[in-house]
């Protein structure tokens, strides 16, 4: 669920995408997203986003543009141009690879605590006057799948759901 945000308006679930997903839901909503609340599916915490899509256009500069690729400089060592400048593809090429993967690598599985805590954090928010809630809280932390499920069964569908795929990583 990384990346992504989750709205609700009161216990009902409106929507799960990225913020621009999110955004445009929210946007066709119109006044009826005055009492949304939206949550960080990586860390379970309630957060808000700019409505308006306010990111200003940066002048064209070199680059392939229809590709989104932007020049930028690039400081290596001597030892580095020369590695570089030995792979297949070009340095460019070479350079997007390995940042595609560091980025796969940092975005892996989510590790059981922080899907715990994620998982912690919505349930908190979303149903802490719920009845069986510190006892579900108790067992999610002790990665009791099945009283966790047990236990969240009487709360909204769209709360108990989602509470189980935040903390699905925590009992695999």
């Amino acid at each position: 669920m990384d990346g992504t945000l989750t709205a609700f308006a009161g216990e009902l679930w409106v929507a799960t995408g990225d913020k621009g997903e999110i955004r445009a839901a929210l946007q066709a909503m119109g006044d009826d997203a005055q009492n949304i609340l939206l949550f960080d599916d990586r860390t379970g915490r309630q957060v808000d986003i700019d409505m308006e899509d306010s990111a200003p256009q940066a002048p064209r500069g070199r680059g392939r543009p229809k590709l989104g690729v932007q020049a930028r400089e690039v400081t290596l060592l001597p030892r580095q141009w020369d590695w570089l400048a030995q792979q297949p593809g070009g340095a460019s090429a070479v350079l997007r690879r390995l940042v595609d993967e560091a980025r796969k690598a940092e975005a892996g599985p989510t590790s059981p605590r922080a899907a715990m805590d994620a998982a912690y954090h919505f349930t908190t928010a979303m149903a802490g006057d719920r009845p069986g809630y510190e006892e579900a809280i108790r067992a999610l932390y002790a990665k009791d799948a099945a009283r966790f499920t047990a236990l969240s069964r009487h709360w909204p569908s769209g709360i108990r759901d989602h509470a189980l795929a935040l903390a699905a990583p925590a009992f695999a």
